[in-house]
């Protein structure tokens, strides 16, 4: 039977950090099995904004150490070719008065206190700093100006050539039908179409088709399916490159918008989407009336794109844990398995420190830092790692 060191399922961009980081951590034996193309899936959709600013704290450290990955990607590959695609134009956060303020003072507070920079603008620096935008019902603006956007196919693809530089082997157009065990319940390895493939260890990156894994594994995972719809405005007004990633928690839906090629405005609302049943990365409709919705919250923050007119829509799908937050590591009662799953929305801009602490989790080797806070166990046992925002993709 064939036998590697370790197996990886899912070939997106927390997939290939995975299997990067296992090849390179000592496990050269390392096998990326995706059932379709690499990137295929959810990565495709992601609108690959970074940024540190969290109200959970756990989740601010990880951000932190990503970050400084995506700063330097090729040093930390090894690779003068690699490339993230990393604009470094700023993050700010706005909200109105109350509790939304609240946790934006408090989020600024812990990214401080981890030596990041961050802090509160008054309304003469935010106007320098966006221009565009409508203060009035503002009370708070916070800006991080390390936070900006990357590129995902660059990201994966630097990724990917990483892990078969280090050893590792990747197979597109493999679907996994099964994990195999021995008669201790020890994952052994995995089913495909074409037989059992053996392993000292499984990592299942799979995102929205992590429930395939949980079944398997007799797993109860708290894990739905939630769709959301992005879409590109282009207006007389550009949005310049240098213009930040804005965040407004005054309005209905919670918006975010970045720069989009260099003259657009790529916009999605924050909140909790739309739940489907079984994984579909299809695309599906985005109506006319969602993006009037949606388009109506823009121009009330940004004026200037009151004629704007839509360029583009697409759909993506998150895989949501109860918390908002991903599920790290081993699981109890089922060894030789790891989980990576349940990141609802943070996947990309995490991927690069996540990759290297379920890697060092599944060779047996000490993390850079903690995961027990991401246990799937955290969930029976009542400790989610609740943020200051509320349900949706902020955290």
């Amino acid at each position: 039977m064939e036998h590697h060191d370790a197996i990886v399922i899912g070939g997106g961009v927390i997939g290939t950090s995975i299997a990067c980081h296992l090849a390179r951590l000592g496990a050269k034996r390392t096998l990326l099995l995706e059932r379709g193309q690499l990137g295929g899936g959810t990565t495709a959709q992601s609108s690959c904004i970074l940024r540190t600013h969290y109200s959970v704290r756990e989740n601010v450290v990880l951000a932190q150490a990503a970050m400084r990955v995506f700063d330097d990607i090729a040093a930390y590959l090894d690779d003068p070719e690699a490339d993230c695609g990393y604009r470094r134009c700023g993050y700010l956060i706005v909200a109105p008065d109350g509790a939304p303020a609240d946790a934006v003072r408090a989020s600024l507070a812990i990214e401080r206190e981890l030596g990041i920079e961050a802090r509160e603008l008054d309304l003469a620096e935010a106007r320098e700093r966006h221009p565009l935008l409508n203060y009035d019902d503002v009370a708070v603006v916070g800006w991080e100006p390390g936070g900006g956007y990357a590129d995902a196919y660059l990201t994966l693809t630097a990724f990917a050539r990483a892990a078969r530089r280090a050893g590792a082997i990747v197979r597109e157009g493999v679907a996994v039908t099964g994990l195999a065990r021995d008669a201790h319940g020890r994952v052994v390895g995995v089913t495909t179409a074409t037989g059992t493939i053996g392993a000292g260890v499984v990592v299942s990156a799979q995102n929205i088709w992590s429930r395939e894994a949980a079944r398997w594994a007799g797993l109860a995972l708290p894990l739905t399916l939630s769709r959301h719809s992005v879409m590109t405005l282009e207006a007389e007004t550009p949005y310049g490159r240098e213009l930040p990633v804005v965040k407004d928690l005054a309005s209905p839906g919670r918006i975010y918008f970045r720069g989009y090629g260099g003259r657009q405005v790529l916009v999605s609302e924050g909140n909790e989407g739309v739940d489907i049943a079984e994984p579909d990365t299809g695309q599906a409709e985005v109506p006319l009336d969602e993006v009037v919705r949606v388009g109506e919250q823009l121009v009330h923050r940004m004026p200037a794109f009151g004629s704007a007119g839509l360029a583009a829509s697409w759909t993506g799908v998150y895989d949501v844990t109860p918390d908002w937050n991903p599920v790290l590591g081993p699981v109890d009662g089922v060894p030789g398995l790891v989980l990576a799953c349940g990141f609802s929305g943070h996947g990309f801009k995490l991927s690069p420190v996540v990759g290297r602490l379920v890697a060092q989790c599944a060779l047996g080797l000490a993390p850079d830092l903690p995961l027990a806070p991401y246990a799937l166990a955290r969930f029976a046992e009542r400790r989610l790692l609740a943020g200051r925002y509320g349900a949706g993709a902020v955290s």
